[in-house]
């Protein structure tokens, strides 16, 4: 794709966003005109690289302990309006980002640098009753039962720099989990609409169950179109994210 010197690439790419994006309903997902304008906002996100963002991995010295000063997990906002918010996620080595959703909301993902895992998943719209449920290792208490959802695994993948963008929908791959792979990892996201808790639109964390009856499946499932059942948890223990300025061309919408 030919670049525009004079017009930095994510600021083609915020305004395609906001262009794709603004007033979105989910029954324009399919339509003529959405899908070409989502064709273009995917084009000049697959172009995207980490110099365009003035961003690169940060070297360690030969010998040198790991950094554990900063969080593992790091996002740098670059701009957001009603339609859109767009930023990078910055991962460690070895650091994920836990199985969460987005509610209604649609997503492009885009590594920049490093190679990462996602693994994606859809609820299912009708769950159990509650002698219906299987039994699960461990046995879950009475009251976590509300907080159940049957789900698929919709996707397993791999993706790095060559790679093109993973999509979300409000209905297919929405809920995902992000590892970086082989070192550290840097990825743009752009969500449309944005979180936005007072509209509906809350980050919710999930865990996968094991089945008591086949001890799976579990963390390392891997079949595609497995349904499974996922837990509703609160934001885990272990996981934090840290902001960092964004260093690279001034984005306006």
């Amino acid at each position: 794709m030919p670049r525009d010197n004079k017009t930095p690439l994510v600021q083609k790419i915020a305004r395609q966003a906001y262009d794709t994006f603004k007033g979105f309903d989910a029954s324009a997902i399919g339509d003529e005109d959405f899908c070409e304008k989502q064709s273009e906002l995917i084009a000049l996100v697959t172009a995207v690289r980490a110099a365009d963002l003035k961003i690169a991995p940060r070297k360690r010295k030969p010998g040198s302990k790991p950094d554990t000063t900063t969080p593992p997990v790091t996002y740098m906002h670059i701009c957001e309006t009603d339609a859109f918010s767009m930023g990078v996620f910055l991962l460690r080595s070895g650091a994920s980002i836990p199985l969460h959703d987005h509610p209604c909301m649609n997503g492009m993902l885009k590594v920049l640098y490093g190679k990462v895992s996602i693994r994606c998943f859809d609820k299912l719209e009708h769950g159990a009753s509650a002698d219906e449920l299987p039994a699960f290792e461990p046995p879950l208490p009475p009251f976590q039962k509300d907080c159940l959802r049957r789900s698929v695994l919709r996707s397993v993948g791999e993706y790095s720099e060559d790679s093109g963008p993973c999509l979300l929908t409000p209905l297919r791959d929405n809920l995902h989990r992000i590892d970086a792979l082989d070192g550290p990892a840097a990825f743009l996201d752009i969500l449309a609409p944005p979180y936005d808790s007072e509209d509906g639109r809350d980050c919710h964390y999930y865990k996968m169950l094991n089945r008591a009856e086949d001890g799976g499946p579990g963390e390392e499932e891997e079949d595609k179109e497995t349904e499974m059942w996922l837990l509703e948890i609160p934001q885990p223990e272990d996981f934090c994210c840290g902001g960092e300025s964004y260093p690279g061309p001034t984005v306006s919408v």
